[in-house]
């Protein structure tokens, strides 16, 4: 995929723009080999750190990019920024459905005194969630972006900046399944016919808050694959806002998997079955995922390892501590079948995130050619900081990153997102590892650090968010810590997560101006 830079993805390919389906085994063989050739990192035994000197060298097969090329950004690559901008994330329940079953802006009174409120504390902009399941609801192909056309008008009136987050996840599970924002209407049909197209765990659980990866290349949404349909909609948003982009809307964030992130769907909250700390469980039990390992695993000449995950690697609440395949024993995640399936598992995330930026980065250029106007692209990923300080890092395996105390599985990442010129977006830039339960092994910080460096070697901006609420002092304070690096390099932008009656209480509003004034000084 020379002309975009992307990966030649051979598990459900992508190849000069253009999908195939030849089968799984060259694009896991390219990973392996990138994935053995990344960098070590200090690895934790028992909770205390141990460096690790040594480091593998080679050259990728599957990323050719060397540590130190330059990005492919739309922006300024220098990360050195004077001031860190504010956005402010809308409420969760801005939009609703009525009783005849169509989408509306919710409170919308109340909505613009709020913008003009954060407008008047120095607040840059707010950030929108733009759904899938709002404007593509009820047929194929058929957009209907009203609600945000009046939403974006508000915004820009109420002279504020928008980050605009392309959200083709459900929220459903944060309300309890008796609210919030589904998938499109007519992909649940398709689901209630065929439950595979959806992620499912090893008791078979379906998760229908977002599309399985397995199911990325294949048409089954009306003739389209899944990918196909990320990118239609892509496509209609750049054609209806195209006249804000730049002067408005500045980032824009794609949407690569359950609550927007790249990860799986390991840690379910919402429904009983997980509940922290727990390892999670892995999540590749639909039957296309299931197909393309039994096929990689056979032609790597060991079909026995593809029949299913690892059988020892616990349930959703486990600890890792008894669980064979986190510890250090036969088949565990240091094992030749426990590399084999951390890599397979792991490549098949990156593999996604490269199709999807792929399509994001090729609209994007082509409008901003035409109107010589500039959008940061954005791809978030999860905050797993629990059980960071253990060799394997069990919670982030479950989650699709191969991160463990001899291996950095945050550069695969970084250096697909380098490739296509997006920034990286984490959560917990309000947590300090002192606020984390020690016994869990916790490190927010260690993971913010890790975030950072690599993030330096590739080149690639960072910007983030909170993961709590937070309008305490210390609190506040903790985020402008995380966000301005003491030797004055900055975020790119922070994401306040987000915009509710509780901002505006006094003594939360009197800490949260003075914030705003602070994040918006001189470094």
């Amino acid at each position: 995929m020379a002309e975009t830079g992307g990966i030649r993805c051979g598990c459900r390919g992508v190849s000069g723009g253009t999908f195939s389906h030849p089968g799984g085994f060259s694009c896991f063989r390219r990973n392996r080999n990138f994935f053995r050739n990344v960098s070590y990192v200090p690895s934790f035994k028992r909770g205390r750190l141990i460096t690790k000197r040594s480091s593998v060298a080679g050259n990728s097969r599957i990323f050719s990019m060397d540590a130190r090329e330059k990005s492919r950004s739309f922006v300024l690559v220098s990360s050195r920024h004077k001031k860190v901008p504010v956005y402010v994330m809308m409420p969760i329940d801005t939009f609703g459905i009525d009783s005849s079953g169509c989408p509306i802006i919710k409170r919308l009174k109340a909505l613009t005194v709020s913008l003009k409120a954060l407008k008047l504390a120095g607040v840059h902009g707010v950030a929108v969630e733009v759904w899938w399941g709002i404007v593509e609801r009820f047929c194929p192909l058929e957009f209907k972006w009203s609600l945000y056309e009046e939403l974006f008008r508000l915004i820009s009136e109420a002279g504020l900046k928008l980050h605009v987050s392309l959200c083709f996840h459900s929220n459903m599970h944060l309300f309890g399944g008796k609210g919030g924002i589904s998938l499109p209407l007519w992909i649940r049909e398709i689901g209630d016919v065929n439950k595979d197209i959806y992620y499912r765990d090893k008791n078979g659980f379906s998760n229908n808050d977002y599309l399985t990866l397995g199911v990325d290349q294949l048409p089954l949404f009306g003739g389209r694959t899944a990918v196909q349909c990320y990118e239609d909609f892509m496509l209609s948003f750049s054609t209806k806002f195209e006249p804000y982009f730049g002067n408005v809307i500045e980032e824009i964030g794609v949407g690569l998997g359950p609550s927007g992130e790249l990860r799986y769907p390991a840690h379910p909250s919402g429904d009983g079955r997980w509940k922290f700390p727990g390892i999670g469980e892995f999540q590749c039990h639909d039957k296309y995922m299931m197909e393309d390992l039994m096929t990689v695993a056979s032609q790597e000449g060991k079909p026995q390892w593809g029949s299913r995950d690892p059988p020892s690697a616990g349930c959703y609440n486990s600890f890792p501590s008894g669980v064979p395949f986190f510890e250090e024993g036969h088949d565990s995640f240091l094992s030749d079948y426990g590399r084999f399936f951390l890599e397979w598992y792991s490549g098949k995330l990156i593999c996604h995130a490269d199709a999807i930026l792929a399509k994001a980065a090729d609209v994007l250029r082509r409008r901003q050619e035409e109107e010589k106007s500039s959008v940061m692209l954005v791809a978030k990923i999860g905050g797993i900081y629990w059980w960071y300080k253990t060799s394997s890092h069990p919670a982030e395996l479950t989650a699709g990153y191969y991160n463990t105390a001899l291996r950095d599985g945050y550069d695969p990442v970084a250096s697909v997102l380098s490739r296509h010129g997006a920034a990286l977006h984490i959560p917990c830039l309000d947590m300090a590892d002192s606020e984390t339960p020690e016994k869990y092994l916790c490190s927010p910080e260690g993971l913010l650090r890790q975030i950072h460096d690599v993030s330096k070697r590739r080149t690639i901006q960072v910007t983030g968010r909170n993961t709590t609420e937070r309008f305490d002092q210390m609190g506040l304070r903790q985020i402008r810590e995380n966000c301005v690096q003491p030797n004055g390099e900055t975020v790119r932008s922070f994401t306040f997560f987000r915009l509710n009656e509780k901002i505006f209480r006094v003594e939360n509003w009197n800490n949260f101006v003075p914030f705003i004034r602070q994040m918006s000084a001189d470094v």
